[in-house]
């Protein structure tokens, strides 16, 4: 064995511990994870990295110690030479390492490491106090814009004990564009007021700080009309941060506005022109309440239930498939309030040809992702990553994933790495001592929809809101944990109670959020709320789902699309095959349904889509449709001026304003030979324009 004298004289100073003082769980895998060695992208995942598996983020110590200790025939570590042990000497950047130097040689975690080694790699007493929970402190703070905050994390032990564990925390923010946080937990906010969360991680233990970064120039108070609770309460927030809300939009937005949120269609020039004209005080009330009765309604929100419940015809073939968005259709049409919806499905029995909602357990077969779906749709929580390991951001370990997958077993479920029984328990109870008798679904179910459940009406409401609003206040909708929290608390647990004093009525809550100010404001920006997108201080632009573009454009175009596969079906909203083919859909990111995942839809714009709405010859054909809407319209108004408005009111959904009519009629006069093709032209330019390709 070679040794280098330099670096015996450099890694000397340290005092070395007893074999005693040492634990493995304690002392050496905080190190491994402040490191990275453990996380998925490196030796944490699934088949490790240059032959060294670690399990991920420590969730299997016992396994952590073995690939450390024994496996590579030992030479990871050698007692007797513990600079010389391949361990220190890739982690410290002396030989060649894939993840480059880890651990600075010499210093205070190398030091630890080389003791350790030295001690002769113990385990440590299974006695020893265990970490139960972490405090970070400051726990929240207000802070100016640039400004910084360090942050110190304390571990409390099993003992009573505490320990500042700051040096081998792991930091998160969820908002990146409020502030980001260092590895070392310093904490610096930008120029976007606003709100950030930001985990501490160690352990399996998590902790956290939230910081408000105001605007920073103080408001006058808002004159802004407040028409019920969520305007009050999105208020209180917008003046903590001294952001302005926007004001109102005006009728024509909101007519657009609310048509494609609850039906997925666009007014017509007739429905446009009536509700512009209608000078009523309950005007836009009146009609939320005809469009919530609308067939259209039920079509669009079967379609968003049907992407998370999984309706795919792959696994169920076309009659079972059919009977199971049935389903999910009727219960929408019929106003089902939304607890009996969700026990329905959850205990769902009887034959698959004849119970719409018993298909859900043929889609999603296997009781761990059964459990995870379940969480995942009705309680708004992922716990699939704890199947393997304690969750990296949130509380739940092994033992409640295997907790959850015992509802759907159908023997005694056994805890994958102690061996040991886990007996059926929902999220956040503690075990009992034996499985439920009977079908173990029911008192799932029961628990799940009990008014006080902490989860099942917190997460309704915010999907609901997500859908309604453009995006969640808890984001993404379905990752709800104690280290992603909402951006107003407060907010979220009003739509929860009102949620459960409606007795779980979808569409009272709609009209709730509808009749808000927040929902009807205007999406002009100040110069306070322009960067704001979480506390919805203005209305967001929303990319309408790929189903809902479509027919957005065949209704404008006057031309139904064809489905190939499924008759009688002329708006993609109505399909209830995800499979039926349309190169459109698939491009504008239509789901597969595959997971319960919201992220499965994709939203975001791409080249690809732009390219196909300026080149596509199927738009083509429809925009020069001999039945077309452009023909109809050239045919019936020989008056340029009322042409454009009429198309303006067929995509808009608003009358042109003095130099849009200008320009529309200026363009028309230049080809009086070929008018239709001029008015083509026309359709096609406002057509591709963000006006009508978003929801504002």
């Amino acid at each position: 064995m070679r040794f280098c004298l330099p670096i015996l004289l450099l890694a000397a100073p340290s005092v070395a511990r007893a074999a005693d003082a040492f634990h493995f769980e304690n002392d050496i895998l905080p190190i491994l994870g402040r490191h990275g060695c453990n996380a998925s992208g490196c030796h944490g995942k699934a088949e490790g990295q240059g032959g060294f598996k670690l399990s991920v983020f420590a969730s299997d110590p016992e396994a952590d110690y073995a690939a450390l200790t024994k496996e590579g025939r030992g030479r990871r570590v050698f007692a007797t030479a513990p600079d010389e042990s391949l361990f220190l000497r890739k982690a410290s950047g002396r030989i060649a390492h894939g993840g480059g130097t880890k651990i600075v040689f010499g210093g205070e975690d190398y030091r630890v490491l080389r003791d350790w080694i030295t001690a002769g790699m113990p385990v440590g007493s299974p006695e020893a106090p265990r970490v139960i929970s972490l405090r970070v402190e400051p726990v929240e703070r207000v802070l100016g814009q640039k400004a910084e905050q360090q942050l110190k994390v304390f571990a409390k032990y099993s003992d009573g004990t505490e320990k500042d564990v700051t040096r081998h925390a792991r930091f998160q923010s969820n908002t990146e564009a409020v502030a980001s946080v260092s590895a070392h937990g310093t904490v610096s906010t930008r120029d976007v007021p606003g709100e950030a969360a930001v985990m501490a991680a160690y352990l399996g233990e998590v902790g956290l700080f939230r910081v408000l970064v105001p605007h920073p120039k103080p408001l006058a108070a808002s004159r802004l009309p407040q028409f019920n609770l969520i305007d009050k309460l999105v208020d209180a927030k917008l003046a903590k941060l001294n952001v302005a809300p926007s004001g109102l939009c005006d009728d024509a937005d909101f007519l657009r506005r609310v048509f494609l949120d609850l039906t997925g269609t666009l007014p017509t020039p007739e429905e446009a022109r009536k509700f512009l004209a209608d000078t009523s005080k309950d005007k836009r009330a009146k009609l939320v309440g005809a469009l919530l009765d609308r067939p259209e309604f039920a079509d669009l929100w079967a379609l968003r239930w049907a992407d998370l419940l999984r309706v795919d015809r792959q696994p169920l073939g076309h009659q079972r498939t059919l009977l199971y968005y049935k389903w999910i259709r009727d219960s929408i049409a019929t106003n089902k309030p939304f607890d009996e919806f969700a026990r329905e499905l959850v205990t769902a029995e009887g034959p698959v040809t004849e119970v719409g909602p018993a298909n859900f357990f043929k889609v999603v077969t296997k009781p761990g992702e059964v459990a995870g779906t379940v969480s995942q749709v009705f309680l708004g929580v992922r716990i699939a990553c704890a199947e393997c390991h304690h969750h990296p951001f949130d509380r739940w370990k092994q033992s409640d994933y295997y907790g959850m997958t015992a509802f759907f077993a159908g023997g005694t479920t056994t805890h994958p790495r102690t061996k040991k029984a886990v007996y059926a328990h929902a999220l956040g109870t503690d075990m009992p001592t034996a499985d439920p008798t009977g079908d173990r679904r029911l008192p799932l179910a029961e628990w799940m929809t009990k008014p006080d459940n902490a989860f099942f009406a917190r997460n309704l409401s915010n999907r609901v809101w997500a859908w309604m609003l453009g995006r969640g206040l808890v984001e993404p909708v379905d990752d709800v944990r104690a280290t992603n929290p909402p951006s107003n608390p407060e907010l979220l647990d009003a739509l929860a109670r009102f949620t459960v004093e409606s007795k779980y009525d979808v569409r009272k809550l709609i009209v709730l959020i509808t009749s808000s100010r927040v929902y009807q404001s205007s999406a002009t920006p100040n110069a306070t709320n322009e960067k704001d997108e979480r506390n919805f201080s203005r209305a967001y632009f929303k990319r309408p789902d790929a189903e809902v573009m479509l027919d957005m454009i065949c209704q404008s175009l006057g031309v139904p699309e064809k489905f190939a596969g499924s008759p009688g079906i002329t708006r993609a909203v109505q399909l209830w095959d995800s499979k039926a083919r349309s190169d459109f859909l698939k491009l504008f990111g239509r789901p597969n349904r595959v997971t319960a995942c919201d992220c499965e839809r994709t939203r975001e714009p791409s080249v690809s889509q732009v390219l196909n709405l300026l080149n596509s010859t199927e738009i083509q054909a429809k925009l020069t449709h001999e039945s077309g809407t452009v023909a109809n319209l050239v045919r019936a108004h020989k008056d340029d001026a009322k042409l454009v408005e009429e198309l303006y009111l067929t995509f808009y959904a608003r009358l042109p304003n003095a130099d849009e009519s200008a320009v529309g009629v200026k363009h028309l006069k230049k080809y009086p030979d070929n008018r239709r093709a001029a008015t083509e032209d026309l359709a096609w330019a406002l057509m591709n324009s963000t006006e009508f390709l978003f929801n504002h």
